[in-house]
């Protein structure tokens, strides 16, 4: 098993004939992704890729090749409505890869979110894989290896990382969820921490954080009460200075709060074994998980 997505999954790209959009289909269905259709306004009737139908609107996509989820690369200006359409559309799930989303409207999105049927993940973030299964979003799939490990990153390039150094210490993957690195975000690290947790494919599961907002606090919080699996955790950030973002919307320590030494002992205090440095992390996790 894996969590969320898996050989049956039927997908639907909104954003389907820009640059982004082409290039990571044609990903997705090498990779053996059910991509069952496209969105577009105005280019409804055209097909991608030899098969792909595009449809002017959501809703008549849905209609027609009934999605379990959609995978959204459009502009940010646009981005917005896209997830908005795709949750009054009812779809389960909806990876959202587009960055700078403004905040306010992810505000207004994640009040949406708790009255409808649908589960978000990102915005600004790299999308979801099931080795072996299905891939959504924009993770290289040549580093993935199938297997009993889960991972879940705020940060896209820290999550490849750590799946390349899984798959070259021979421990393969259930799934990989990359959240999302922006001050908020539609799935939260309990969420996946819940899933990965309740799915018997996954042994055990790796945590990569970094600096700013209190996730990672949340989750170590949720792991002590919660979680009885192994974890391995990492957090970026350890020398960045306060008031300064680095790299994501969310990576910004103010005041006392959001640094890399409190979200480790935050996490150690869990039972979390901890990586001191990034390369640490496939020794780490060679020592803590057996194949």
């Amino acid at each position: 098993m894996s969590i969320w997505i898996d050989t049956s999954t039927r997908v639907l790209v909104q954003g389907i004939t820009g640059h982004a959009g082409l290039f990571h289909t044609r990903r997705c269905l090498d990779y053996g992704t059910k991509i069952v259709a496209g969105v577009t306004p105005r280019k409804g009737g055209e097909t991608v890729h030899g098969c792909i139908p595009i449809f002017n609107t959501v809703a008549e996509a849905c209609a027609k090749t009934h999605p379990d989820a959609s995978m959204i690369l459009v502009p940010a200006a646009s981005a917005t409505d896209a997830i908005l359409e795709a949750i009054d559309a009812k779809i389960p799930l909806v990876i959202c890869i587009t960055e700078h989303i403004p905040t306010q409207d992810m505000t207004r999105i994640r009040q949406t979110l708790r009255y409808s049927q649908t589960q978000l993940i990102g915005a600004n973030c790299p999308g979801i894989i099931a080795p072996g299964k299905c891939k959504i979003g924009i993770i290289p799939q040549e580093i993935c290896l199938e297997g009993s490990i889960g991972v879940v990153s705020r940060s896209g390039t820290l999550m490849f990382e750590a799946i390349e150094q899984l798959t070259q210490g021979g421990l393969g993957q259930s799934t990989c969820v990359g959240i999302g690195g922006d001050p908020i975000t539609g799935t939260s690290y309990p969420e996946v921490l819940e899933a990965f947790e309740n799915d018997p494919q996954t042994k055990g599961i790796v945590l990569i954080g970094e600096i700013g907002g209190d996730a990672e606090e949340r989750a170590a919080d949720y792991i002590r009460k919660n979680i009885r699996k192994p974890i391995v955790g990492f957090i970026a950030g350890h020398h960045a200075p306060k008031g300064k973002r680095m790299g994501h919307a969310g990576a910004i320590i103010s005041g006392h709060t959001g640094t890399a030494a409190s979200k480790i002992q935050a996490l150690q205090a869990s039972g979390v074994k901890m990586a001191t440095y990034l390369s640490d992390i496939g020794d780490v996790i060679r020592q803590t998980f057996k194949r």
